[in-house]
């Protein structure tokens, strides 16, 4: 099957998902930056190039920032007078990345169309490219989104699903941003490529819940894995696959990873082995179906694009992603 599977009618669903929020088109930069798709897939096939890890790095980012006061840029920006950065809440210290990439991008889109993309469309654009470069579909991305001049560093801290939460937890944290149960199976299947550091799964390794044992809906064999990779009292920042099998290519094996109890986080493996869970049934089939798995992945990345986005003359656009545009908070208090 071909690497890249266009989506039919994605601009149509998301059209119906965003409802009064229909600014965003799949053709608003035509005119002012035709060009930015090809601009931003040229950097990040250069950094791939160097950094296997960066096309899952670029998808997390977009994830990251849309579920944080929606796809607003808010998580690149940095402390200053005026920002917390969201960059140092517990979900995002020491694991997202990629920052370099998106001011490069920033540099060459700008070199091109000054003033005009915004960092948030950016990070939707790269997320697509991403997913794609690395196997996975293709959509049409819809753009037009504005730059926050604000960040959330608590509502990064509560807001962001965790890989120790429960599927009870991760489902609510998902429907606070209108998706649904089928968006959270899609969207965990992110987790088809990249690396995580030990921290984020060790609690299942050897005392999990406080039981003095390993978590149980772990593969004894790839648990003895995890435990040689990630021992007691060892160190936390040392990585491994999120997917032991295809750890670089975008795909459907993360599925048939949790049908046979090898999801590394404990919030990927309750989609399939907590008793009862509607999510059982969309996890066999995109197991079986990797169609099936890419279509309905595409339709919630354009679901998740469109979460609570800044548009018209709402936020700015950042002239450069860390930083809110000099000058503006003295020209909002006119």
């Amino acid at each position: 099957m071909s690497s890249t599977l266009l989506i039919s009618a994605t601009l149509a669903l998301a059209l119906l998902f965003v409802g009064s929020d229909a600014q965003l088109s799949a053709t608003f930069y035509n005119s002012t930056c035709p060009n930015v798709t090809s601009i931003v897939s040229d950097v990040v096939q250069q950094a791939q190039e160097s950094d296997v890890r960066i096309t899952a790095s670029l998808l997390r980012l977009h994830f990251h920032d849309c579920f944080v006061n929606g796809c607003d840029g808010s998580i690149l920006l940095v402390n200053s007078s005026t920002i917390v950065t969201e960059q140092d809440a517990l979900p995002n210290i020491n694991s997202v990345r990629g920052f370099d990439v998106v001011d490069n991008i920033k540099t060459a889109v700008e070199d091109s169309c000054p003033g005009v993309v915004s960092c948030a469309d950016i990070l939707a654009i790269a997320a697509e490219i991403s997913v794609n470069l690395s196997g996975g579909p293709t959509w049409d991305v819809l753009l037009g989104r504005r730059d926050s001049t604000i960040a959330n560093f608590s509502g990064a801290n509560s807001d962001l699903p965790a890989p120790f939460d429960n599927l009870t937890i991760i489902t609510l944290k998902f429907s606070a941003k209108g998706l649904d149960t089928t968006d959270l199976v899609a969207l965990s299947g992110g987790h088809t490529f990249g690396r995580a550091q030990c921290r984020n799964f060790i609690g299942r390794l050897y005392n999990f819940s406080g039981t003095g044992s390993p978590d149980p809906t772990l593969n004894t064999t790839y648990l003895a894995t995890l435990q040689q990779i990630c021992p007691e009292n060892g160190n936390l920042s040392t990585l491994t696959n999120l997917d032991p099998i295809t750890p670089d290519t975008f795909d459907n094996d993360y599925y048939s990873n949790l049908q046979n109890e090898e999801g590394l986080f404990q919030s990927d493996q309750e989609l399939f082995s907590t008793t009862g869970a509607s999510t059982i049934s969309i996890v066999d089939s995109f197991s079986s179906n990797q169609t099936t798995f890419f279509e309905n992945f595409a339709s919630s990345m354009i679901n998740m694009g469109n979460i609570s986005p800044l548009t018209g003359t709402d936020g700015e656009i950042r002239s450069d992603c860390k930083l809110v545009n000099a000058g503006l908070l003295f020209t909002d208090m006119k």
